[in-house]
């Protein structure tokens, strides 16, 4: 058997809530930023809607969307 790889749709009649979709976060170059795992940092590059590219002062990382971790200063 294999797993499809859609995701399920919500129907309206359902008793169960509806799945919460997250929001991707947005930035600009130059952002102050707080990561869970890597500390404080300051965005340098972006691919709009993909990643971003971020120095955290020993090393850059490049965190992608929604950036559920990430969080403006």
């Amino acid at each position: 058997m294999t797993k499809s790889s859609a995701p399920r749709r919500h129907l309206p009649t359902s008793p169960f809530a509806a799945p919460v979709v997250p929001v991707a976060k947005e930035f600009s170059l130059g952002d102050r930023v707080s990561h869970d795992q890597y500390g404080l940092g300051t965005i340098v590059g972006a691919e709009e809607g993909i990643a971003m590219l971020v120095d955290f002062g020993a090393q850059r990382v490049r965190v992608l969307s929604p950036y559920g971790r990430m969080d403006r200063l």
